[in-house]
């Protein structure tokens, strides 16, 4: 293998990666993706030039960079001139410039290619949505981390080509600005492009679900026919997959009211009246046809999988599958039970690691468990800067952040056992953009990290001198409802939690949707041990003190969260982007929160 690659070479990589046509099979892109990895610092300070070459001059970057003649720069100079002149950002320094271009002014503001599209961040944790730029270099990355994660995956589980896939994905609705700009989810836009039919074609695995389904708008009715048509291929189906593991989990909690109906349609080859959209009762009518023969079969495995609370359900309907395959990891590793409940022995195979803003890894070990999935950094999709963080003292009073930090490294200077933020610079106009997301190096694969999502940068409960992060919430939550299934023998469907500061002094609130009865006592228990399960010493010695008031929690009726979901997916989010906040302060979730609860308990540890 060659030590370096060429800024030629390294163009000409880019190029073929984004336009779709080339490595028809999974060695080629596998030796692709080995080569710029054993080479991803050249490939880095190369990767910039061309993000730098394609938009030099564009107002935010002369801005900043001045009259410098960029493709007369050596890339290494470039590269230090480029990060020690152009200062980190966030949102908030490219908000005015986004909602310039969303107003309609065509200008190179942020890049020379005409951004025509826009995406939009869910808007559940701060209850406001963010525009995004997204670019056609958008969906070609998806397309290509989609390729490549197949490829690695089908070593490890192969594949029948040819086969189904069972994806419970939707598109949600899109609006245009003032200025013309199609605005929806990132997912929505991806769904659209010619990319995801390309994907399909590529990987030889197909959806079972035709466009009109996808892209109904109606979540529901969507999420019925992705069943419908997912039992009806049943023999077909090689793995089962969703953008988040809340939307499987969503999809079978649902499958255990409506299997009797799904086996009717089946049975007759109908569709249910409760599919009210023509264009989806149309496309859907033309694909299946009566199986009386399938529909007894089913019937007979549901009957029996509802004695057993419906474990096992996975394998037990579609025999052929041989993964689950979504986001796992961050907020979504509450479903992980729930998942391999329905899973049981099925392999679950946590997906890529990406945002709003840019891919940035793809999982090469899809045998490893969940909780301990790495992710290696693709070196082509962006330009990546990692800063250092370093956990405070304990006894430090500042709450504004649980961590200090260093000057930002480029991708080749990382260390193992490290943590990071991750700072980007992407083809679609973000320059330094810090995403707040805290990574870790576990290793390398060749010249690129791999990295261990470990927790959003803002620290999301914190009243005193307390830090608390989501991932520390999580290991509460954990263990108290580890007690509720021990004592009870009842399941927590769903959780959130309030820094709660209008009374004093202020308190932690954590509400639980639970499953099953539940004697008050038991909950009692439950609030306790989550109170005494939080380490933080700024935590500890505050509650010691009655600076931070007892723990709370409150208990929600059914179908709370479920409320929530309706709620912002009736305002523009897509299911298959949409994530429960582990911490909220928005209004409208408290207002649906506060209504909802039927029972409130008050820890009594520090008593």
């Amino acid at each position: 293998m060659e030590s370096a690659v060429s800024a030629a070479e390294t163009k000409q990589q880019q190029q073929q990666h984004s336009n779709g046509s080339s490595y028809n099979d999974q060695n080629d892109i596998v030796g692709w993706f080995e080569r710029v990895s054993e080479n991803a610092g050249p490939v880095q300070t190369e990767t910039l030039r061309r993000i730098l070459e394609l938009n030099c001059g564009v107002e935010y970057l002369k801005k900043w960079l001045g009259d410098i003649q960029v493709q007369e720069t050596e890339a290494c100079v470039l590269e230090s001139l480029y990060t020690s002149l152009v200062p980190l950002s966030t949102h908030a320094d490219i908000e005015p410039l986004v909602q310039r271009i969303a107003d309609g002014d065509t200008g190179p503001i942020l890049t020379h290619q005409p951004i025509t599209t826009l995406s939009l961040s869910s808007g559940t944790t701060e209850g406001r949505q963010k525009y995004v730029p997204f670019t056609r270099h958008s969906a070609q990355t998806t397309l290509q981390i989609f390729r490549l994660a197949a490829a690695y995956r089908s070593r490890a589980y192969p594949t029948r080509e040819g086969g189904r896939i069972l994806e419970f994905i939707y598109s949600s609705k899109q609006f245009k600005t003032k200025g013309d700009i199609s605005v929806g989810t990132a997912t929505t836009h991806y769904y659209n492009s010619q990319e995801f039919k390309i994907k399909q074609e590529k990987t030889k695995s197909f959806t079972c679900s035709p466009q009109e389904v996808i892209s109904s708008g109606d979540y529901k009715q969507s999420t019925y026919c992705h069943l419908l048509l997912g039992l009806f291929f049943s023999d077909q189906v090689e793995f089962i997959t969703s953008t988040f593991a809340y939307s499987i989990v969503q999809a079978f909690s649902a499958f255990e009211e409506l299997w009797q109906d799904l086996c009717t349609d089946i049975r007759e080859g109908s569709l249910s009246t409760r599919i009210s959209l023509p264009k989806v009762r149309k496309a859907v009518s033309d694909i299946i046809s009566p199986n009386p023969s399938l529909a007894s079969k089913i019937e007979e495995n549901c009957n029996e999988l509802r004695g057993l609370d419906w474990c096992g359900l996975i394998p037990k309907l579609w025999p052929n599958a041989k993964y689950v395959y979504s986001i796992m990891t961050g907020s979504m590793q509450p479903y992980l039970k729930k998942l391999r409940h329905y899973a049981m022995d099925l392999p679950l195979v946590s997906a890529d690691y990406g945002s709003t803003e840019s891919w940035i890894g793809a999982n090469l070990d899809p045998c490893l468990p969940p909780e301990r999935v790495t992710f290696a950094v693709i070196p082509t999709f962006s330009y990546f800067e990692f800063i250092p963080l370093f956990r405070r003292r304990q006894n430090c009073a500042s709450v504004s952040d649980d961590f200090i930090e260093d000057e930002p490294i480029p991708l080749s200077q990382v260390k193992i056992g490290q943590e990071y933020e991750i700072v980007l610079t992407t083809f679609t106009g973000l320059y330094r953009y810090r995403l707040g997301d805290v990574v870790e190096v576990a290793g390398f694969h060749n010249g690129t990290p791999k990295l261990n999502f470990m927790c959003r940068r803002k620290l999301i409960l914190t009243i005193n001198i307390d830090k608390n992060t989501e991932k520390d919430l999580q290991m509460v939550v954990e263990r108290g409802s580890e007690l509720l299934m021990r004592k009870a023998k009842a399941e927590l469907v769903d959780f959130t939690s309030h820094a709660d500061v209008a009374h004093q002094p202020g308190h932690y609130v954590i509400f639980w949707e639970i499953k099953g009865e539940v004697e008050e006592r038991v909950l009692k228990d439950c609030c306790t041990e989550m109170d005494a399960s939080f380490v933080d010493h700024g935590y500890v010695v505050s509650r010691r003190t009655n600076s931070i008031g007892p723990l709370e929690l409150r208990i929600v009726e059914r179908g709370t969260f479920k409320k929530i979901l309706d709620y912002f997916i009736g305002n523009g989010a897509a299911l298959s982007q949409f994530k429960i906040p582990r911490c909220t302060s928005n209004q409208v979730i408290l207002r649906i929160l506060n209504a909802c609860t039927i029972k409130r308990f008050y820890s009594t540890t520090y008593d």
